[in-house]
């Protein structure tokens, strides 16, 4: 018997969440019924069970190079089945491809994704004189995925094509500050969403500094806005 009790799950934001990070950290077993997340941040497995509206036990388990990491392993065949039917599958690292996630809950897939295999990062660019550099990225072994992502993102955010890098065996899609405007906005709708805080308070932290270096830039602009009314 396949079902031993039936859960019904359906694309709502927290259940799209979910999807980000199983399509990024997570593991769908070849049995047909087991799950595992594994990350080393274990708020993102708090807010995973909390997206999903259950109790899960974490755990740790060690990785090859000794570092303790965090994880989630339970048996949901409806989540299963669901998760296969959007597109993802067994050992999908290098297979994953197109997922079927409605325009209306995209923001928080790519948010998911985002708080698993995302990455932001800036600096002081010494090209231009009191210049601030930084970029999102969404890295995958997957190129399939990743146009997969870039399509999306040029139809939901209108963000331009960014560049897609390869290194060490991975693809990374990565956007410059214009367009990492664009996304921090789209992923971060609304301040109460879930979201992996170390990740958030990061890139939050890069739009800062951006944003009070072109400030020192141009104090007389800055003055005569903050005398208005």
């Amino acid at each position: 018997m396949r079902y031993a009790s039936k859960r019904f799950y359906t694309l709502t934001p927290d259940i799209a969440y979910t999807v980000g990070l199983m399509a990024s950290d997570g593991c769908l077993q070849k049995n047909g019924r087991h799950l595992d997340l594994t990350s080393v941040d274990k708020e993102q497995l708090v807010n995973f069970s909390k997206a999903m509206g259950r109790d899960l036990s974490i755990g740790t388990k060690s990785s090859g190079n000794g570092r303790s990491a965090y994880r989630i392993q339970f048996s949901d065949v409806s989540y299963y089945d669901f998760l296969t039917t959007i597109g993802l599958a067994p050992n999908k690292s290098k297979t994953i491809g197109p997922l079927a996630i409605p325009d209306a809950v995209y923001a928080d897939f790519l948010r998911g994704l985002f708080d698993g295999d995302g990455t932001t990062y800036g600096y002081m660019d010494p090209r231009w004189r009191s210049s601030f550099m930084f970029y999102v990225g969404f890295t995958s072994a997957s190129l399939t995925f990743l146009d997969y992502i870039q399509n999306m993102n040029l139809k939901l955010i209108g963000v331009t094509a960014g560049s897609i890098r390869i290194s060490a065996g991975a693809y990374t899609l990565a956007y410059a500050k214009a367009n990492a405007y664009k996304i921090a906005s789209f992923m971060y709708y609304d301040p109460h969403l879930l979201s992996l805080s170390r990740k958030r308070t990061k890139l939050a932290s890069f739009i800062e500094t951006d944003q009070a270096v072109i400030i020192a830039r141009d104090a007389r602009v800055v003055k005569s806005v903050n005398t208005q009314p």
